[in-house]
């Protein structure tokens, strides 16, 4: 294959480049605006050197990842001079192919792959790439490329219209990033009583793990366990009046989080119609 490039190598121009390379695939370059950061990428690639511009790795590479935060994507492909015949990638969630169009009007081909998981670090990145779902944007030739890397990162893959990026990417928000933010309101509570954040994290992670597995092997509507899925009333009613009391401001949230749970419970089977409208009732006031 063509020599490869990547503008922007943070922790997921990182974890792309270095297991693209050691899937025998010829990563040549690298370009940041941090240039500690690309010598830290050139010197765990082989073969990889460091350019000190956008401009001079797109004059030297055939394949151009953007691997940038997203806000800056469009702005190198407008920015760079590009030739015809190459391909740019980039890597974005809720961005399009269509933030490349510089590039494709100078005759380039375009396209966007994107790994469905979390980057906390560039050691984690490195380790979550390995056997994601990577949600694919492109027409031929670049489609067959683009599914030879996923391939080699033993991942599986999707086609994603441009036009719904920014609804998946709104959807993978809410099952990780707000999966985090749950989690912290959850287990700060704990201080009320007075219990640590980090043990409340310790105590909690058998129940998360749990509820994962759950998931991942039962399914919806059946994982779904707790109060709502029971119908029990009294204890949603002891939680409102507990949170009214210790911390309010959560309150509005809890409710909400209830009443998109009620649809779950009657799916399943578990929830009483009659009990869900107690629920609602209470829930709604």
């Amino acid at each position: 294959m063509e020599k490869i490039g990547f503008i922007g190598v943070g922790k997921v121009g990182t974890a792309f480049g270095t297991r693209l390379a050691e899937g025998g695939f010829p990563v040549r370059g690298a370009m940041d605006i941090v240039p500690k950061e690309s010598r830290r990428f050139a010197d765990s690639v082989s073969g990889c050197k460091v350019y000190a511009t956008a401009q001079s790795l797109a004059d030297s590479m055939d394949f151009v990842f953007i691997t940038t935060p997203d806000d800056v994507i469009g702005q190198v492909a407008a920015q760079v001079r590009w030739h015809a015949g190459q391909t740019v990638i980039h890597c974005s969630g809720a961005n399009s192919t269509a933030v490349l169009e510089p590039a494709r009007k100078s005759g380039c081909h375009v396209g966007c792959m994107h790994p469905c998981n979390t980057f906390a670090s560039i050691q984690q990145s490195l380790e979550n790439l390995m056997g994601s779902t990577f949600t694919l944007e492109a027409e031929e030739p670049v489609l067959s490329d683009l599914k030879k890397f996923v391939a080699a990162l033993n991942g599986r893959w999707m086609m994603l219209h441009g036009e719904d990026k920014a609804l998946y990417h709104a959807s993978i928000c809410i099952a990780c990033n707000y999966l985090y933010t749950l989690m912290g309101i959850a287990t700060d509570l704990w201080k009320n009583f007075d219990i640590s954040q980090s043990d409340a994290v310790a105590a909690c992670m058998p129940i998360l793990t749990g509820t994962l597995n759950n998931i991942e092997k039962v399914g919806f509507p059946g994982c779904l366990t707790g109060p709502i899925a029971r119908g029990d009333v009294g204890t949603i009613r002891k939680h409102i009046a507990a949170l009214e009391k210790a911390e309010p401001a959560l309150v509005p949230l809890y409710k909400a989080l209830g009443l998109a749970t009620i649809p779950m419970g009657l799916a399943k089977g578990t929830l009483p119609t009659d009990k869900a409208a107690e629920l609602r009732e209470m829930l709604s006031a």
